[in-house]
Order: structure tokens, then sequence, then C-alpha cells
């Protein structure tokens, strides 16, 4: 069991490393978020990010990546999994009821009240 994992790790470290010698050749070295330069030692903060969250999908001209810094990278990740986890299914894959709360529905009769 162990030689296989370690057999996936490697595979996928060798593909990684494929694809982003390739968009290092392809892009400047520039964080596509916030504009960060980078260089030198550095660079090893620079990272490829896929624009559809498929690590399978590389075609060879790149237009499924970008380069994102590590901290603009896991921002991206972030706001991804935010977005699923509020998009609403549940655990038994029906959509939440939408809020019925309507914190000014009798605004209109305290404001006459108070005249």
């Amino acid at each position: 069991m162990e030689i296989v994992a370690a057999e996936i790790r490697r595979d996928r470290q060798q593909r990684e490393k494929g694809y982003r010698e390739q968009a290092l050749k392809i892009y400047p070295w520039i964080c596509a978020r916030c504009g960060r330069e980078f260089t030198g030692k550095k660079l090893r903060e620079l990272t490829v990010h896929h624009k559809d969250h498929n690590h399978d999908n590389n075609p060879p001209d790149g237009k499924n990546w970008e380069l994102l810094c590590l901290y603009c990278h896991d921002n991206e990740h972030s706001r991804y999994l935010e977005q699923e986890w509020h998009d609403g299914a549940t655990s038994h894959g029906e959509e939440e009821p939408t809020s019925t709360y309507r914190p000014f529905a009798d605004l209109e009769a305290l404001l006459k009240n108070k005249k």
C-alpha cells in the first residue's frame, strides 16, 4: 500500500514539475493577482494555478494556468472552497431553504405608532 502511495506521489510531482516548468517559460515571473515580481530564490514562491481547478487539465499552450504567489494562490483556493460551501447543497443533495426572515417586515407599523 505504501509503495503505491509513493508511486502516486512521485507521478504527481513529476507532472507538476513538468507543467510548472512550462508555465515559467510561457508567462512572466509575476503574480497575476498582486503583481509581485519573482526572481532568484524567491521564484519558488510562484505557483501554477489551474483556472478551472482541474489539475489534470494541462494544455501545452498554458491557457488553463496562471502564475500566482503562494499567498494569492492560497486566497484563490480559499475563496473557491467557500463558494462551494455556500452554494447551498446539503448532505442529502437537496437545496437548503432560503431565509424567510424579514428584518424590516413590521417597520412601517412601528413607525406609524411613533407619530
